[in-house]
């Protein structure tokens, strides 16, 4: 009979299949439970149904909240999912990554009233949940061919909303993506535990269901496809490749077995077949503070780790990760240190051994170290300082702003016909529903100037507008 208890918490160095399956089942289960039918109708009666309401104000995807959480007190749960997927075609992948706390259900008068929120996220992952198990006769159909056809370069979150809207509008939608399977950051950046059941595939293959949108992956731009080929043969070019670059510590980086970066350490988790099969040291130090950090640092304690200590080098009010986050790792046996910086990394025989931190302290607006010091030992190093944009794969002819693209309001960029949305584009949110907001506005710019007269003068010749993002 297999053990339940962890059969390899102590044992030294970085190994597999630390814990028995038992104890893996119960780690990487879903980490925040769905609502049954009876607790989705008495939370969704909680709900004001507010006129010009501040939770839908909130959302960046535009989803009128009342509307959807009356439908499902009304048990019109096909209703409430209509509501939501016509603003977010990713509502159900938002519904469990979204940090509602600080969007929707922050703005909630419910908090003024009784000091907690309705539950927006899981009332809205209720809705998208049991639709998507059963959808029945399609949401959304295609509208008469236009013959017009786009390109997207990227299937995350912001190139899949362009697609879907464009397929709908009766265009031909093209979409490459460098990796083997669509989806972005919700394939391969996100925590196992928040997106389980292979949900980020069930919830692109639905969307895909819609028709006309032909998926093209193992095809990286620089690569494989050309950006001046694309202008060339497609009509419009949008761009969502994510980020592919990462940021570096700053300071003298040893190649040590052991160090690696936090972002390809959770793509392996999520693409491995079960948890066992992930490595994970005894002794981990997780470097960053953001949602990356957070994730990496508590699934490195749910596959077997001693002891995580995720390291920052502001304080917790400066944290990209939300507060919630902060104290699901904290609850989860991650020590957070703050205000201190990574000095040197330490080896022996060809592995890591520790990290030396500087103690940081704020200086004039912004940071110097004190003096102090301190060690960590560790056997595994995660790096997770943010990721940047890989400029190399659009050249010069596309204007940047620290480092990443820019774009006008619609999503359109300095070079003409084509747009941008998502992670690579300056001034984001970084988040899944902001790309999604970034690709509806994308999506309805290309669409306008797509359909016949769009752009057109009165003589019915091609506006300036027209001819520079349609021909360049």
């Amino acid at each position: 009979m297999k053990s339940e208890l962890p059969v390899g918490i102590d044992t030294p160095g970085i190994q597999s299949a630390r814990l028995s399956d038992a104890v893996y089942d119960s780690h990487f289960s879903d980490s925040a439970p769905p609502l049954s039918k009876v607790q989705a109708v008495i939370e969704a009666e909680r709900c004001y149904y507010c006129y010009d309401a501040p939770c839908t104000r909130s959302c960046p995807a535009d989803i009128d909240v009342p509307s959807f959480i009356h439908r499902i007190a009304q048990d019109n749960v096909r209703g409430a999912a209509e509501a939501i997927l016509s603003e977010n075609v990713l509502g159900g992948m938002c519904a469990r990554v979204c940090p509602t706390e600080t969007l929707c259900e922050q703005s909630c008068v419910r908090n003024q009233q009784d000091g907690k929120p309705v539950q927006i996220g899981l009332l809205q992952r209720y809705a998208t949940d049991a639709y998507l198990s059963s959808p029945g006769q399609p949401l959304f159909n295609r509208a008469m061919p236009t013959g017009k056809k786009v390109a997207v370069v990227g299937a995350g979150p912001a190139g899949l909303t362009v697609a879907h809207y464009l397929a709908r509008q009766g265009h031909r939608v093209v979409v490459f993506d460098a990796q083997e399977k669509p989806g972005g950051l919700n394939e391969y950046g996100l925590a196992s535990y928040k997106t389980t059941d292979d949900f980020a595939q069930r919830e692109i293959a639905w969307l895909l269901s819609i028709g006309g949108i032909e998926l093209r992956l193992n095809q990286r731009l620089g690569r494989d496809i050309a950006l001046d080929t694309l202008r060339a043969d497609y009509d419009a070019l949008f761009l969502g490749m994510g980020l592919g670059g990462v940021n570096a510590l700053g300071i003298d980086e040893p190649p040590l077995a052991g160090v690696r970066e936090a972002v390809d350490f959770i793509a392996e988790l999520r693409q491995a077949s079960h948890p066992r099969e992930v490595a994970i040291g005894r002794s981990v130090v997780v470097i960053g503070g953001g949602m990356t950090a957070v994730d990496a640092a508590v699934q490195a304690k749910k596959l077997g780790a001693r002891e995580v200590a995720m390291v920052y080098r502001r304080g917790a009010e400066a944290m990209k990760a939300s507060p919630h986050e902060q104290e699901w790792a904290k609850s989860n046996g991650v020590t957070i240190r703050h205000w201190a910086a990574p000095q040197a990394i330490h080896g022996a025989d060809g592995r890591v051994t520790s990290v030396t931190f500087a103690v940081m302290q704020p200086q004039a607006g912004s940071l110097a170290a004190s003096g102090e010091t301190f060690t960590l030992p560790a056997d595994m190093v995660l790096k997770a300082i943010g990721q940047t944009y890989d400029a190399s794969l659009t050249g010069e002819s596309v204007a940047l702003k620290g480092g990443r693209i820019v774009t006008d309001e619609q999503g359109r960029t300095s070079l003409a016909g084509v747009w941008a949305g998502g992670d690579c584009c300056a001034d984001g949110l970084d988040l899944t529903v902001d790309a999604v907001r970034q690709g509806k506005a994308a999506a309805k710019s290309i669409d306008a100037l797509l359909r016949p007269g769009a752009g057109r003068s009165a003589n019915g010749k091609p506006s300036m507008s027209e001819q520079e993002y349609l021909h360049g």
